[in-house]
């Protein structure tokens, strides 16, 4: 039975922000506590050394993003036609299911067929964005994505750490845990979480010919400016996947951290990210305006992946965490910037087309980057430098800073005079992390 819909003059909006804000800490927490572990447990089944772990982290993060691309669109135009509330519900409850199975897998076949069914149900990133969309004012926007950032980073403040901590004891041990989150956040879902896609704003039908992955990315055409960020954050992406791909592999070639060392560097990474996208979005995107948050995180990006990537010791590439952290002040101005563009009844559809840009990078961005360190430290390969996967993520978000210059000239800022009272209110009922240090990789993770 439906509940009644929260929209952004709803009484009960400041409410339906904070519960939004605590399901994608809870997903944020189950998707952390198992990236310290999971190449190590894809490197126990499948054996033969780091190298060969690579190449299979590869094929697994490759064929979860083209099942995320093909399923995204797909959850964003059945929450445009439903309502968000239920997508979440189906999401939350199939990772709980995932995560048992990965908890079992004996071998790495049935492994890969989990991995599958979690990039099918993987959906709440994609709805919480539209969520937000449906009950935020458009000049709001990035104050109020920037609030939702800070939730990827509080879970990555707990989650890696925790995961790095119980691998220790069981490799098994951080699935069974992951499991258990996912499970209350369904629960915590179905008996809080309300609706905020009102019935005469969804669509009328389901479209499939418009929610297959191409399908939804026709939706980017037909707006020129949301086409061209597009491209950006596509690039923005494909950079990324150097860290879900990579950096534990990397971390423990070069620097000899092991799980519980990566879950503490991923807590600081975390911790940075979650002060970075709390405190600072808010209060810099009405001093300097949209456009110049986007490219001064895009440089910030830059500099990150060119000292992790030289960095010739573990303490010099935690230098490059705080700048990694700016690197997120980029993101929320692109997610404000493309949804000031779009109907309001196709922000499902929106969102769903962006996190297809991000499983169709990651069709391409594991594989390659997997295949670019396995290069970089083979005994045979003529330029010996291991992090020259993330020099590769610099070059990328170079080319991407350039095309954000260019395409967003000429915009408005809509974002400038009017987010900081957005913000000010999404701080009275959302916590900001406590002052750690660093930040972030992964899923928005390695």
């Amino acid at each position: 039975m439906d509940q009644p819909a929260i929209t952004e003059h709803h009484p009960r909006r400041r409410a339906a922000v904070a519960f939004i804000f605590i399901t994608v800490v809870l997903d944020m927490l189950a998707f952390g506590i198992v990236i310290p572990v999971l190449p190590h447990l894809i490197e126990q089944l499948a054996g033969g050394g780091i190298a060969n772990a690579a190449w299979w982290v590869g094929v697994f993060s490759t064929v979860f993003a083209i099942v995320q691309f093909a399923c995204s669109p797909i959850q964003g135009a059945l929450s445009d036609r439903f309502g968000r509330r239920p997508v979440i519900l189906i999401s939350n409850a199939g990772l709980a299911i995932d995560f048992v199975v990965l908890a079992l897998a004996p071998t790495l076949w049935l492994l890969f067929v989990a991995r599958v069914i979690l990039g099918v149900t993987a959906a709440s990133f994609t709805t919480a964005n539209a969520y937000i969309a449906d009950i935020t004012p458009k000049e709001k926007r990035a104050a109020a994505y920037g609030i939702l950032g800070s939730a990827f980073g509080l879970g990555f403040i707990i989650g890696p750490g925790l995961g790095g901590f119980l691998g220790h004891f069981h490799l098994r041990l951080p699935f069974w845990v992951a499991a258990g989150l996912a499970a209350c956040n369904f629960l915590y879902g179905l008996f809080v979480l309300p609706e905020s896609l009102p019935k005469e704003r969804r669509t009328a039908h389901f479209e499939l010919h418009s929610a297959h992955p191409l399908g939804s990315l026709k939706l980017l055409r037909r707006y020129p400016l949301v086409l061209g960020l597009a491209v950006v954050m596509f690039l923005v992406y494909l950079a990324h996947y150097v860290l879900q791909t990579t950096f534990v592999l990397y971390a423990d070639y070069r620097y000899g951290w092991g799980p519980q060392a990566v879950g503490y560097v991923l807590m600081l990474v975390g911790a940075c990210d979650g002060l970075v996208q709390a405190v600072l979005t808010r209060r810099l995107a009405p001093k300097f305006g949209e456009r110049r948050l986007l490219l001064g995180g895009m440089l910030c990006g830059i500099g990150a992946f060119l000292v992790m990537g030289l960095a010739s010791t573990g303490f010099v590439f935690l230098l490059g965490i705080p700048l990694m952290a700016l690197w997120g002040l980029s993101q929320p101005p692109i997610q404000s910037i493309m949804t000031h563009q779009v109907d309001p009844h196709e922000q499902g559809r929106l969102q769903g087309a962006i996190s297809s840009l991000a499983s169709f990078a990651g069709i391409f961005g594991p594989f390659l980057f997997a295949q670019v360190f396995s290069f970089s430290i083979s005994p045979n390969s003529p330029i010996h430098l291991p992090g020259l996967a993330f020099v590769l993520s610099a070059v990328l978000l170079a080319v991407g800073s350039v095309l954000a210059w260019r395409i967003t000239r000429h915009t408005v800022d809509l974002a400038k005079a009017e987010a900081l009272p957005l913000a000010t209110e999404l701080s009275s009922v959302v916590p900001v992390p406590p002052p750690v240090t660093p930040t972030e990789p992964s899923e928005h993770s390695p």
